[in-house]
């Protein structure tokens, strides 16, 4: 079994995410999905940015405390926004065991880069390949760069047809529940190689 915290994007702790939650509890893995909105769910993507912007220092403090009772040897999930925030600690934190980046990838090289990729530590990277944002903004490429520097033995990236943005979230109308089931799929087999 591997530990898991699952962080939510920008429309907040959806139904859609518990949903996804669920489904990595149903292979055998603990998923912890703190709430770093505290309830609140913006109505689009502006709305969230602008609520993560007005939250500011707050979200770190969240997470910190969210973080504060779990298991050092965590596997880092997120969607979206959340991808950066299990990215940072992917890399930051002391005792990952795994990265879980869901459309999204922030660079580990260049002026953006939060710092390079621990040696070792896997990850797998998943968005579709028109996405505005993961597809069309430069994330695809920050994913194939971090392939490149882990190495193909820990890292995967997983690039699925279509242009949809939180296409795993089953509560918004951008789902798509074949890739979803794929994505779900690839994330289990990935979290039982690490338990």
């Amino acid at each position: 079994m591997a530990d898991v915290v699952l962080f939510h994007h920008l429309l907040g702790l959806t139904d859609g995410v518990r949903a996804f939650a669920d489904q990595l509890r149903a292979g055998g893995h603990a998923v912890h999905t703190p709430d770093l909105f505290d309830g609140e769910r913006p109505a689009s993507l502006d709305e969230g940015f602008a609520l993560m912007k007005r939250l500011g220092a707050v979200l770190d403090d969240r997470t910190d405390r969210a973080l504060a009772d779990l298991p050092k040897d965590l596997v880092y999930a997120g969607f979206s926004y959340g991808a950066g925030i299990a990215q940072r600690l992917a890399q930051t934190r002391p005792g990952a065991r795994g990265a879980l980046l869901y459309e999204a990838c922030l660079p580990v090289t260049g002026e953006w880069a939060v710092g390079p990729w621990p040696g070792g530590l896997p990850v797998q990277v998943h968005g579709m390949e028109k996405d505005p944002f993961f597809g069309l903004e430069g994330d695809i490429d920050a994913a194939r760069e971090l392939v490149d520097i882990a190495g193909p033995a820990r890292a995967e990236l997983f690039v699925y047809p279509g242009d949809q943005h939180l296409f795993t979230d089953a509560s918004l109308p951008s789902y798509d529940a074949e890739a979803t089931a794929l994505v779900v799929a690839r994330s289990r087999a990935f979290l039982d190689r690490l338990a």
